[in-house]
């Protein structure tokens, strides 16, 4: 039998990547380029949103010389991260400013101060906090010559990187956006699926910059002609969270996902009934489907992965990621470490984004082992924060984590995660699971899958793992890691 073929565009916070996957969900080419963050001031993260686009688009190309025969494609991106451009040049107006950027976080502390959160969390499911696309464009508008006499004029656009990317594939025919990335820019009311005036008003952005809200599975556009082999349809776009959500099958209600690439993120299904947390954490659009939206709660962490780079690079611990497991098994413990990787500050649970990265517990005896160890355990008592958390919040426990990410290949990590949380894990056979579900997404929409039971039943587990540690050295573990954070925050 003959399984149609489907593109995923990938473009995530360190890397663009095309993934061409089979209907089965196999993966039959991969093209990537490495992309470069700037960091022009402390606590601010920028990208060339042109190098974006270049790269993206280059990797396009090569997996396509392979196979030219795809039938449509879908596209996942860092969410959050914001481009304004001229729709007359499709240039953009300033650089990609990152969701990790924290610049706004003065002006976020101001809004808080005048009560204004409440507001926004009842609309949106989210915090006041920079992390979120409003400041950012505000910033742009209030700090960039000349883009509030575009927008004035109608030849300003605003979108995150997927909205962006499908404007320059279909020649700047269509601006349009996704339901899941709307909803992370702090401006989309999600009970009523709109962008939201009030909200508009309270961060000055006119309303004709934004782009039109689609479902996950909608008529994106098409590519335009002469830009590749021939032309092909986009039909699906999510965010990179929520992709990795359909790519791992979480369509029930209570289950979870956990992704540890640059940071680490968890979304626990809801169903369809919106529910604000009482517990720090963001509601978010799961999945909009035929009209019908899935609700998560969402645990934000901002470091995962990035904090063994930050030990690659910057401190020179080991030339490559690999290495790490190595040298964390190589003690028993960390012998009182915790490694607080709060380089762009605390995300869900804790939301300060004026903390920074702290090791704390070292003595004369500390070695390098021991802090790639801490390091690598920090994920966990992150998950914890938010698995905490989620039980709260819904009464749930769940049975089972769904893990990916390029960190689960780290056995160690994955083994001390079951063990602090007390619940198995899972990482399924294609660990690709953001990219391919943008690929699912573009199945959905050409017609080759009819629903969510046709992507549910190509999951397959990979590797499990079950807990070991004892409650008691559980218990006594995060214990610290509480202890470590309180140190931090005070």
């Amino acid at each position: 039998m003959t399984h149609k073929k489907f593109l995923s565009i990938d473009q995530g916070t360190t890397s663009s990547r095309a993934i061409i996957f089979s209907s089965k969900g196999e993966m039959l080419a991969t093209s990537q380029k490495e992309l470069r963050l700037y960091y022009p001031q402390n606590g601010w993260v920028e990208q060339d949103a042109e190098e974006i686009w270049q790269d993206t688009l280059a990797c396009i190309r090569d997996v396509l010389k392979k196979h030219p025969d795809c039938v449509s494609f879908g596209i996942t991106n860092q969410r959050e991260t914001t481009i304004l451009w001229d729709k007359r040049t499709g240039e953009p107006l300033y650089n990609a400013i990152v969701w990790q950027d924290r610049r706004t976080a003065e002006y976020c502390s101001e809004l808080k101060a005048a009560g204004h959160e409440n507001k926004v969390t009842e609309k949106t499911g989210l915090l006041l906090d920079p992390y979120f696309s409003a400041t950012k464009i505000k910033w742009i508008l209030d700090n960039v010559e000349g883009s509030k006499t575009l927008a004035e004029q109608g030849h300003l656009a605003f979108g995150t990187v997927d909205c962006f990317l499908i404007w320059r594939l279909t020649g700047g025919k269509r601006h349009v956006t996704d339901a899941t990335n709307a909803c992370r820019t702090m401006l989309y009311n999600i009970q009523n699926n709109v962008w939201d005036d009030e909200l508009l008003e309270l961060f000055e952005i006119p309303k004709n910059i934004l782009p039109e809200v689609l479902d996950n599975v909608a008529e994106f556009g098409t590519t335009a002609e002469g830009l590749l082999p021939q032309v092909y349809p986009v039909h699906g776009v999510a965010g990179d969270q929520q992709a990795a959500l359909i790519g791992q099958a979480c369509f029930g209600k209570g289950m979870v996902k956990s992704t540890y690439g640059t940071g680490c993120f968890a979304l626990m299904n809801i169903g369809e009934k919106f529910k604000t947390s009482q517990n720090k954490l963001l509601t978010s659009i799961g999945y909009r489907l035929n009209g019908k939206t899935t609700y998560v709660l969402e645990g934000s962490i901002f470091v995962a992965g990035a904090a063994i780079q930050f030990l690659r690079d910057n401190m020179g611990f080991f030339s490559s990621a690999n290495e790490s497991e190595a040298l964390a098994k190589a003690v028993d413990d960390t012998n009182g470490v915790y490694f607080i990787p709060a380089f762009t500050g605390l995300g869900a649970p804790y939301w300060n984004p004026n903390a920074r990265g702290a090791i704390l517990g070292l003595t004369r005896d500390t070695t390098k082992a021991h802090i790639t160890r801490s390091a690598l355990e920090a994920q966990a008592y992150q998950t914890k924060d938010l698995m905490e958390a989620f039980e709260k919040d819904t009464g749930v426990k769940p049975n089972i984590i769904r893990v990916d990410g390029g960190l689960v290949a780290n056995h160690f990590m994955v083994q001390f995660l079951s063990d602090i949380l007390n619940t198995p894990v899972d990482i399924p056979t294609c660990r690709e699971t953001t990219a391919l579900g943008a690929a699912y997404l573009a199945a959905l929409g050409s017609g080759e899958f009819k629903t969510l039971d046709d992507i549910a039943k190509n999951w397959n587990v990979s590797e499990h793992y079950n807990p070991e540690m004892t409650e008691q050295n559980r218990d006594h573990y995060y214990a610290g890691w509480k202890s470590a954070i309180d140190k931090l925050s005070a």
